[in-house]
This record gives C-alpha cells, sequence and structure tokens, in this order.
C-alpha cells in the first residue's frame, strides 16, 4: 500500500524521530553507575525500568542494587535511572522515557505522588506495569511497602519513649521531603501515637532536611540551639537521622542532652553508634525493598497477579507474599541496630 506524504507530515515525522532520539540519550546518560543496562535497546520480553527518588542516596543504591540483582535472576532488562535532586516533578521525564522505550514495568519511589501521576497513568496507558515502592502513589498496579505506617510509628515512638522514660520530655521530629507521603504518613501516625498514648511526650516542632546531606544537617542545628528543654530528636529518613547524628558527633555539649534515633542505614550509621553518640535506630533492609519490587513487577508483567486483594506470588529468596488490601505487599517489620549488631550488615 502506497502512502503520499506532504511536506508538513514530513516535518511533523522527523520531528517525532529527533525526539524519540533525544529520550534515548537522555536515558543513556542518566543511568546510575550502578552497572545496570540504559535499557534504550529494543525491551525485551521482561524490561523494567527503577527510578529512585534521587540518584547519590545511599538508601536508594541499596534498594536499587537489591533490584538489580533480582532482575539478573529473572533475566529482565535493567535500567536505573532517576534526578540528582528531589524536586517534584524532577522524575516526569523518566516517566516519558521508559514509556518512550517500550519498557514493561516502572518501579518508583516518588517524590511527590500526585506531581508524577499523570505521567504514570500514561504509563499504564501505553500498557506498563507500574510498581510504587517506598511512597505510594494513586496511579500504580501494586505498592510494595517496606513496613506498615503503624508498624513505624510504634517502633520509633517505643523507641523514644523507653528512653525518656516516664518523666518524657520534649522532642522534635527531622523528616526529610515536605511533599513525601511515605515520611508524612509516619510523621502523622507518630504525633498521632504520642498525643493518645504518651502525653508525657511533647513534640515542639516538625522539621524538614530535603534529603539533602546540608540541609538535614543545618535543620538538626536549628533543632537543637533554638529548643532549650530539647531531649529527642526522631527522624525518620535515612538522611535526616544520619545527618542529625552527624552534627550531634560536631557538639559535644548536645551529646547527653539530645538524644537521636529514626531510620537510617547501618554502613552510614556504624561509627555514631558504635562510638555512642546514638544507642538505636531502626530500619528493614533496602535491597530486600527493591528486590521484591523487582519480582512484584515481574510477576504483573507475566500476569501471575494483577494486584488485587489475595493474590499471591513467589519473590525468589524472600518467599511467598501476598497482595492486601488496597494493591498494598508488605516487606515486614522494622529492624531495630545497636551496638550489638551494626556491624552485621553492609548496606
Amino acid at each position: 500500500m502506497n502512502f503520499t506524504f506532504s511536506k508538513s507530515a514530513h516535518r511533523r515525522a522527523v520531528s517525532i524521530a529527533v525526539a524519540i532520539a533525544a529520550a534515548s540519550v537522555l536515558l543513556a546518560g542518566c543511568a546510575a553507575p550502578t552497572g545496570g543496562s540504559t535499557g534504550t535497546d529494543a525491551a525485551g520480553a521482561g524490561s523494567l525500568t527503577v527510578i529512585p527518588k534521587s540518584l547519590g542516596n545511599k538508601y536508594f543504591e541499596a534498594s536499587d542494587k537489591g533490584a538489580k540483582a533480582a532482575a539478573d535472576e529473572l533475566g529482565l532488562d535493567f535500567s536505573e535511572v532517576g534526578p540528582t535532586s528531589t524536586g517534584s516533578a524532577d522524575q516526569v521525564p523518566f516517566i516519558q522515557t521508559a514509556i518512550q522505550t517500550g519498557q514493561k514495568a516502572i518501579a518508583i519511589a516518588a517524590n511527590d505522588p500526585a506531581a508524577v501521576c499523570n505521567d504514570l497513568k500514561a504509563a499504564q496507558d501505553a500498557g506498563v506495569k507500574v510498581v510504587a515502592f517506598d511512597t505510594d502513589t494513586d496511579c500504580r498496579d501494586i505498592f510494595i511497602n517496606q513496613a506498615t505506617v503503624d508498624g513505624i510509628a510504634q517502633g520509633l515512638v517505643d523507641l523514644t519513649s523507653k528512653h525518656l522514660g516516664t518523666a518524657g520530655g520534649t522532642i522534635a521530629i527531622l523528616s526529610g521531603g515536605a511533599n513525601a507521603a511515605n515520611l508524612n504518613a509516619w510523621v502523622d501516625a507518630m504525633t498521632a501515637l504520642i498525643e493518645k498514648e504518651h502525653p508525657e511526650i511533647t513534640i515542639a516542632q516538625v522539621a524538614y532536611g530535603e534529603d539533602v546531606d546540608q540541609k538535614a544537617y543545618q535543620a538538626a542545628q536549628g533543632l537543637m540551639q533554638s529548643i532549650p528543654d530539647l531531649k529527642a530528636i526522631i527522624a525518620p529518613d535515612t538522611v535526616s537521622v544520619k545527618e542529625a547524628a552527624h552534627y550531634l558527633s560536631d557538639t559535644p555539649q548536645f551529646q547527653g542532652k539530645v538524644w537521636v534515633t529514626g531510620l537510617g542505614l547501618p554502613s552510614e550509621m556504624a561509627t555514631y553508634v558504635t562510638s555512642g553518640v546514638i544507642e538505636q535506630f531502626g530500619l528493614w533492609n533496602p535491597e530486600d525493598l527493591g528486590y521484591l519490587a523487582t519480582y512484584a513487577a515481574d510477576a504483573l508483567t507475566q500476569g501471575t497477579i494483577t494486584g488485587k486483594e489475595g493474590d499471591k506470588f513467589t519473590a525468589g529468596k524472600l518467599g511467598d507474599f501476598t497482595v492486601g488490601s488496597g494493591g498494598e505487599v508488605v516487606l515486614g517489620p522494622m529492624f531495630v541496630f545497636d551496638k550489638g549488631n551494626v556491624g552485621d550488615f553492609s548496606f
């Protein structure tokens, strides 16, 4: 069958080709240095693009390492791409590129769930399976939750209340991005739990470090210097707890006065724990989180699950999982690290 192209149609065709070529270059140029495929070749029978909140964040380096390991086990074409900052819409170009390059699945930890929703819906309309991990969105097929909101809140509040004892005291919360749905959910749950069960504890302020080392360090400094009776800081993200401990280690006058806990990486927190700057912190294994997200993405792509409640799938070394209400799969409970075990973990 023959077709006749007008000049304007030819120009549009050339423009589309240039745009697709540029998108391929963008994907290749933004791949993180983890050894993963850029995914710019024709997507195979199974292909996955992982989009962390930002590149260079050790938490997501660990989760993406687990995702890559699972992809290798499954024989998936694997890409890790993402922004170097955590702006609300910084992940959008990488979602668009994943659509244009024909990826079968996207696993994303959204900085702002609302800001990426239109593009994730476009991905779904194009047949791409969408897995949210670490942070949920309303535009996905399944959500891989590291732990339940109530479980994290209970774990961190229990550590803090045990330290403070019946006397209680004034505390602050140092979180990451102000628009991060998972962090906000944990902050809200901790606040509600303290108000309900711990009248002896007062939350003086919630501050934000924006997932940036320097900003989190300065936020910790501001809390300790501006709240004279501050007894503790709960920092429910890895950057904030690390930098709160960092500032505490730099200021001996606050050591023994302000107690810090939160969700941290053993590789980043070990020095502070072994030196006695902090006593305990919590987390889960982020490598397992990425690993589970990849197996879920593959199960969706293969049609083994659809994301409905009751669906079951096996995630390699992690064993069997069942999809819960709202398409949520929970990795497991919070784990507590201290001087006795922090050296046993490498992530």
